[in-house]
């Protein structure tokens, strides 16, 4: 799926955003300025969540609030972690997912195992500053991205 603008990230992280559930777990991959953050942003804004989403970086993890969904989103970017994801065992998020939906910024490589049933969104900036999105849906998400794409279209 090709995202010409920082818009139609957001667009179609609100669409993503608004079929989350409670134990849903979407894993980010992409290189720095893929987009990632912008898509979360959108899904946070899909989901009704208060509070501002910006990157965690530091923090690691950001909790926020369920809104008209009524599902709260735990936001967590990996960078930091370097590649040593076995510090992801910390957050407990395992426990959160029960909950939550969990997006995971760099988690690919550990996160997954919290629950087979994710869905990876591979994001690439192209040359011409458009990004595209490639969905890898792993268990349930299989049966459930065709509804998702046909809410983006």
């Amino acid at each position: 799926m090709i995202l010409e603008t920082p818009d139609d990230t957001m667009a179609f992280g609100r669409a993503l955003g608004a079929v989350l559930r409670p134990g849903d777990l979407v894993l980010l991959a992409g290189p720095l300025g893929a987009g990632k953050t912008t898509l979360t942003r959108g899904i946070a804004d899909g989901m009704g969540v208060g509070g501002r989403v910006s990157s965690p970086t530091f923090v690691l993890a950001r909790v926020h609030e369920a809104g008209q969904t009524g599902v709260p989103l735990i936001h967590v970017d990996a960078y930091r972690l370097g590649g040593d994801l076995s510090q992801l065992d910390d957050l407990d998020l395992d426990t959160d997912l029960e909950s939550s939906a969990v997006v995971v910024e760099w988690g690919e490589g550990s996160a997954e195992r919290l629950n087979e049933d994710h869905l990876v969104i591979r994001l690439s900036r192209e040359d011409d500053d458009t990004r595209t999105a490639t969905l890898e849906p792993h268990g349930e998400w299989a049966d459930r991205t065709d509804s998702l794409t046909a809410l983006i279209r």
